[in-house]
């Protein structure tokens, strides 16, 4: 039995279809649910030799852990941490990128209580001293690839960081060996040796990607992995004793959805792949070496991967497939399926949360250009302004039913109302009272992104409320311009957003990275508003076209339209 089981009381097999899922499914706890203790240790004790992990290095080292090995390595991150002094509460910031040190860590800390706050390897001075005085950080583990050590001590004098550790220790001054002291601390722990904890205490604090303005601190408690029990098990499909394989850094709160907590709750192993750049080739090379059983990546990237001769690979090991963080378009989808017989399933969430809406197999089929339905857990629809559902085929926000905890009156006051809030959606914005309440009002968690649903209730994506173009009367998102234009060869990238125009209050105009062998021309642009017509509603062609060599993103990779619009608003 799978230790999801535990927790909802059944298999995936026990719900015959997508409406018994929705009224049956429901997660139970204690109050005291630790994943660490609770998912990690038990599946240890039970079956010790069961792989956890399959890392593999840039230079092709190989690491196979085991849950009972990935128990012991906890256990000596916890007595570490210990050591210097941290303790339940205290905020510790991880920049490992893809180490199997992470792992180590985030089970550790989650077993002393400490609270976690991962970052990228790209961060600069500028963003350290944000993250850093913002959290309230106490200690920071970063690794000594990349010039992470300096960049952290430009943004020096912290207002709290008090240890700094580093990994792959190179005599950096001021800095300990983080390796030396881990290896060397005990491998005995046991739950009497920390402090009192409850499911409702602060687990992870993560930042927001940051397109519209700084990034904002989400606080999740230590209920949110019981949250990727429908993120990994019915979405992502894993199998106990597989291997999924997510692709993302440990930088972002993505990792958690694909290559920690859900993946363990339904006891698959989780391939990491320690690259220093991505390579599609590389990438199907190691899917087929190591038999990938159940496989996610984001639209870009399956995209650059058709592009390639996939039949050179033999994918045979894949069982399902799956993807989210933006549209993707039917002709990458096709391409898939035709290359390995496998359907894409997508699906949508946010760093507030796990995944709010998804294509559920086999409770539902792939809709071209659809995210799927509302997960199991949310109860979540589009809305107007007013929180009211739109019609089918109508545009709204997506918004969740939900809202801030209530704290009982009783013998612990930290005790929430579990019922007021889905598990698996943030509990607030840490130290962000005004956009909490943005957030979570009427009764609603406002997403910030616009859909439509069809009259089966699949959900379609049209684009951030702030990114949404109104044109001569129409509301147009950028994703499904973006969506046909991707299709189309000469486009390696693209952004769409709206310029102002006096006549049509916003002209659509679509910012465009040629793919290689397409040069700039008039001929290319009538050839792509030519496209657009005659693939969408002819009112979506974008009447501006701009070719530029790269798109301003953020340093998790999303394209940021707000600069975009902001040099238009300049010109």
């Amino acid at each position: 039995m799978a230790i999801y089981e535990q927790f909802i009381g059944a298999t995936r097999d026990d719900f015959a279809s997508y409406d018994d899922l929705k009224r049956r499914y429901k997660i139970t706890y204690p109050q005291n649910f630790n994943f660490a203790y609770d998912v990690l240790d038990v599946i240890a004790q039970r079956a010790p030799n069961k792989h956890a992990m399959v890392w593999v290095g840039a230079d092709g080292a190989e690491k196979f852990i085991t849950f009972g090995d990935m128990a012991k390595l906890s256990n000596k991150a916890a007595n570490y941490f210990t050591s210097l002094g941290i303790g339940k509460g205290d905020f510790v910031l991880l920049v490992l990128k893809r180490s199997d040190l992470f792992w180590y860590c985030m089970m550790g800390l989650c077993k002393i209580g400490a609270i976690v706050v991962q970052a990228t390897h790209l961060l600069t001075a500028k963003d350290y001293m944000y993250r850093c005085d913002a959290a309230d950080i106490k200690m920071a583990v970063v690794t000594g690839d990349n010039d992470c050590t300096r960049h952290f001590d430009e943004g020096e004098p912290y207002k709290t960081v008090k240890i700094k550790a580093v990994t792959k220790h190179k005599d950096a001054k001021g800095w300990l060996d983080f390796e030396e002291g881990f290896y060397k601390a005990s491998d005995q722990w046991s739950r009497s040796m920390a402090e009192d904890m409850l499911a409702t205490d602060t687990m992870l604090v993560s930042f927001s990607s940051g397109t519209t303005g700084y990034p904002k601190m989400v606080r999740h408690d230590f209920t949110y992995p019981l949250g990727h029990i429908m993120t990994a098990v019915f979405w992502q499909r894993v199998e106990d004793g597989g291997l999924h394989f997510t692709i993302s850094d440990t930088g972002w709160l993505k990792s958690l959805w694909g290559k920690l907590y859900g993946q363990w709750l339904g006891e698959s192993a989780v391939f990491v792949y320690d690259f220093d750049r991505f390579a599609t080739l590389d990438i199907l090379a190691k899917i087929q070496q190591y038999k990938i059983t159940t496989f996610c990546a984001p639209p870009t990237m399956l995209r650059m991967m058709v592009a390639e001769n996939m039949r050179e690979f033999d994918l045979s090991s894949l069982a399902h497939c799956c993807t989210a963080g933006e549209a993707l378009n039917p002709d990458t989808y096709n391409k898939w399926l035709n290359y390995t017989g496998k359907k894409i399933y997508e699906g949508f969430g946010q760093t507030e949360s796990t995944v709010m809406i998804g294509t559920l197999y086999p409770f539902m089929q792939p809709r071209a250009s659809s995210m799927g339905r509302p997960i199991p857990g949310y109860d979540l629809f589009v809305a107007d302004d007013d929180g009211r559902q739109r019609p089918s085929g109508v545009t709204g926000e997506i918004v969740a039913r939900a809202s801030r905890d209530i704290i009982r009156n009783g013998a612990d006051s930290r005790l929430l109302d579990k019922a007021a809030r889905p598990v698996g959606l943030f509990c607030d914005y840490y130290k962000n009272e005004r956009s909490t309440q943005n957030a979570f009002s009427n009764g609603l968690y406002h997403s910030g992104d616009t859909a439509y649903a069809d009259e089966s209730g699949y959900i379609y994506y049209v684009g951030r409320n702030d990114d949404i173009i109104k044109s001569s009367g129409y509301r147009i998102g950028p994703f499904e311009v973006e969506s046909v234009l991707a299709e189309h060869p000469a486009v390696l990238e693209v952004a769409v957003t709206g310029v102002a125009d006096p006549i049509r209050g916003y002209s659509v105009k679509a910012t465009i990275v040629p793919a290689r062998g397409y040069e700039p021309s008039p001929e290319l642009v009538k050839e792509l508003q030519t496209y657009v017509k005659t693939h969408t509603a002819p009112y979506k062609y974008p009447r501006i076209v701009e070719f530029v060599t790269e798109l301003p993103k953020t340093i998790s990779g999303k394209i940021q339209r707000v600069l975009i619009r902001a040099k238009d608003a300049e010109k």
